[in-house]
């Protein structure tokens, strides 16, 4: 399935290098429409102010987690049906069941390439 590279996404990380590596990523892949937000509470703001057609969000963050980020958004119609991938550096088992039984789309264990990235935008956006 075709990605819309117009499309915006928003990527949430509280550490500024991981913001920019993502949205350097993004842009080799062609997406040029990308916001960033340091919390999760920015990012719930951010996605009631405008539609995204994909999150990227980190999973340890404070004050809310990018689980919790997750839960949030589930739980909010409006946003709720937005594509959700989650990074971590940890591939604790644990925590993809709980990301899965939360509602996430797909999830990337850091590092990763573009080639990565890519592969898990396409199968989030077609779920």
């Amino acid at each position: 399935m075709a990605v819309d590279p117009s499309m915006p996404i928003l990527v949430v990380d509280d550490y500024q290098t991981m913001v920019r590596i993502i949205r350097t990523l993004l842009k080799q892949l062609g997406f040029e429409n990308v916001d960033d937000a340091s919390d999760g509470n920015a990012a719930i703001a951010k996605m009631r102010d405008k539609k995204y057609g994909l999150v990227i969000s980190d999973w340890n963050m404070e004050p809310m987690t990018g689980y919790e980020l997750l839960r949030q958004v589930r739980n909010e119609a409006e946003i709720a049906e937005t594509p959700f991938i989650m990074v971590t550096a940890e591939s604790k088992t644990e925590n993809v069941i709980a990301a899965k039984k939360a509602g996430v789309n797909n999830y990337i264990v850091k590092p990763f390439s573009a080639q990565t990235l890519k592969t898990k935008i396409e199968a989030a956006c077609a779920a």
